[in-house]
C-alpha cells in the first residue's frame, strides 16, 4: 500500500518555495488543491512572498538547507532551490555549487526512496555564453568552468547530469526545465537581475547602469507564464524528461528594456555605462519548439504588460 492509497490530495514539496519563484508556484498549487510544503533556508528567500499563506490549512513552512538530508512524505517533488541571480550565487560560490549538487542528490535520493516524479529547475546558464542561436535543447553550451559564474553555470549542469543518471540508473520519472530570465512580482529589489535593477533605479530616478554597450539580448518570460509550463510539464507521462527550454522567444537588447522600463514609469533616470561583467552572455535566447510540441504551451504576456504589472508591484513595495 503507498501514500497515495491513503489520502486524495496530493502533497508537493517546493523546496526553495518561498524565493522569486518558488512563491508563485506555491500560490498555483494550493490553487489547484494541493497540500503544499514549502521549504527554504531563506538565503535568498523572503518570507514576505509567503506570509499570506502561512494561515492556509493547507499550506506548510520549513526552514531547511537541503544541501543536508531531508526525509518527508510528499507525492511529487519540485527542486528550486538555488540561488538564481549573479549577486547572491557569487556571494558563496562554493554554498551555490554545494546547493546545486548536494541538494539535487538528496532530492533525487528522497524521490527514488518514495518513488515518486521529481522536477529540477535548470537554467539557460547550462548554455554558457552560447555560439548557437536561438538556443535549442540538443546544444552542449559553451561554458567557462573556472570562471566567476560557474559555481551557478557547472553546479546546474552537474545537477542535470545527476538527474539523467538517476534516471537512466534507478528508472526515476524526471522532468529537468531550463529556465530563461523570468520577471515579475516578488522579485528581490537588490537581486542584481536587470529587470528589478532597472525598475527600481527608474523609480527612484536614479541613473540606470547598463554594462557594455547595452547590445547583449535577452529574453524575457513573465513568472505567469512560466509557473503554467511547469505545471504542464509535471501532468505529462513519464516518457517526457526535458531538458525543456521554458522561456519567451521574443529577444529585446538591454538598451531597449531600459528605454521601456523609463517610458513605463515616466522616469527622469539617465543611462550610465560601465565595463561588461565577466563572462556576461552576449545573447539569449531560447527555441521553445519542443515545449510547444509536449506541452502545447507558449508565453502568452509579452514584455510591455508584464513590465507594467511588475512596475506596480515595485511601486507599492519600495514605499
Amino acid at each position: 500500500m503507498s501514500l497515495k492509497d491513503f489520502h486524495i490530495q496530493k502533497r508537493t514539496l517546493v523546496t526553495g518555495g518561498a524565493g522569486f519563484i518558488g512563491s508563485h508556484l506555491c500560490r498555483r498549487l494550493l490553487a489547484e488543491g494541493h497540500d503544499v510544503i514549502c521549504v527554504d533556508n531563506f538565503y535568498t528567500g523572503n518570507k514576505k512572498n509567503i506570509v499570506d499563506l502561512l494561515d492556509n490549512p493547507y499550506f506548510e513552512l520549513i526552514r531547511h538547507d537541503i544541501t543536508f538530508p531531508f526525509y518527508i512524505e510528499v507525492d511529487e517533488i519540485y527542486n528550486l532551490a538555488c540561488p538564481a541571480s549573479p549577486i547572491h550565487y557569487q556571494y558563496d560560490p562554493v554554498q551555490t555549487t554545494k546547493t546545486s549538487v548536494h541538494g539535487a542528490i538528496n532530492m533525487l535520493g528522497l524521490s527514488k526512496r518514495l518513488k515518486i516524479k521529481i522536477f529540477q529547475a535548470s537554467t539557460s546558464e547550462v548554455y554558457g555564453d552560447p555560439k548557437v542561436h536561438p538556443q535549442t535543447e540538443d546544444y552542449w553550451g559553451n561554458v567557462n568552468p573556472i570562471g566567476v559564474r560557474s559555481c551557478y553555470d557547472e553546479g546546474k549542469r552537474c545537477a542535470e547530469t545527476l538527474f539523467f543518471d538517476y534516471r537512466r540508473q534507478h528508472n526515476l520519472p524526471i522532468k529537468v526545465g531550463r529556465i530563461f530570465n523570468t520577471y515579475g512580482p516578488n522579485m528581490h529589489p537588490h537581486d542584481g537581475r536587470v529587470v528589478s535593477n532597472f525598475i527600481v533605479q527608474a523609480l527612484q530616478n536614479q541613473p540606470i547602469t547598463i554594462y557594455g554597450a547595452g547590445n547583449q539580448t535577452r529574453s524575457f518570460c513573465y513568472i505567469d507564464d512560466l509557473i503554467e509550463a511547469f505545471v504542464r510539464f509535471m501532468r505529462t507521462d513519464d516518457a517526457v524528461t526535458g531538458p525543456l527550454n521554458l522561456g519567451n522567444p521574443y529577444e529585446f537588447s538591454i538598451l531597449e528594456l531600459a528605454q521601456q522600463v523609463i517610458s513605463l514609469t515616466d522616469s527622469s533616470s539617465k543611462l550610465i555605462f560601465e565595463p561588461l561583467p565577466s563572462d556576461d552572455p552576449t545573447q539569449r535566447k531560447p527555441n521553445i519548439s519542443l515545449a510547444q510540441q509536449v506541452l502545447d504551451w507558449e508565453p502568452k504576456i509579452q514584455l510591455k504588460e508584464g513590465l507594467i504589472k511588475t512596475i506596480d508591484y515595485f511601486r507599492k513595495t519600495l514605499k
